[in-house]
């Protein structure tokens, strides 16, 4: 599982950093340049977003099946 959460948060990182690149690419003044940009800097993000849930729902998978164990305060305290 641990190496699920790496892969995942590298995932994570990898998109986000796509996407800065994609904002900060210089570019000419063409309409169609910046929308492909736009385009390009959405996806990014859009992945990354789909990349959170999809570490999410590992996780919660990973607890529910006992792979992992939560610790510190108990429930209830």
């Amino acid at each position: 599982m641990t190496y699920i959460a790496i892969i995942g948060f590298i995932a994570i990182l990898g998109s986000l950093g796509a996407a800065m690149f994609f904002m900060l690419k210089s570019t000419e003044k063409d309409k169609q340049d910046r929308k492909s940009k736009s385009n390009n800097m959405a996806r990014a993000l859009a992945f990354r977003v789909g990349f959170s849930i999809l570490l999410f729902i590992c996780v919660l998978i990973a607890w529910r099946f006992g792979y992992i164990h939560p610790t510190g305060i108990p429930a209830g305290h």
